[in-house]
């Protein structure tokens, strides 16, 4: 499922944003509940096969819905994304601490 992230440090950080929503009883949450082994997949693509490249971080996700630990965390993604700070999602987050990082490039 394509996520917006931020990575700080060891850590890569997502958001539930306010995007319409069915439920805030995610599939994905009640996943991570269940097993929080995770996996998030960038990749890279262009017509020229040589500039290819993905980085995958697997590592152990918790859902964080406290305030406290939303306003810790919710920054990085509001320094990458402006549109989160006019339009601050509420949560919860999905924090991913990364103990394995791959990589391939063209």
């Amino acid at each position: 499922m394509p996520i917006t992230f931020a990575v700080r440090g060891e850590t890569v950080v997502t958001v539930v944003d306010r995007k319409p929503k069915r439920s805030r009883n995610l599939k994905r949450l009640r996943n991570i509940v269940e097993n929080p082994r995770v996996s998030v997949l960038v990749d890279h693509y262009e017509d020229d096969w040589g500039a290819l490249w993905w980085v995958r971080a697997d590592g152990t996700a918790g859902v964080v819905e406290e305030e406290s630990g939303i306003a810790d965390a919710l920054p990085v993604l509001q320094d990458k994304y402006p549109q989160y700070r006019g339009d601050v999602p509420e949560g919860p987050l999905i924090v991913i601490a990364v103990d394995r990082w791959a990589s391939w490039s063209g």
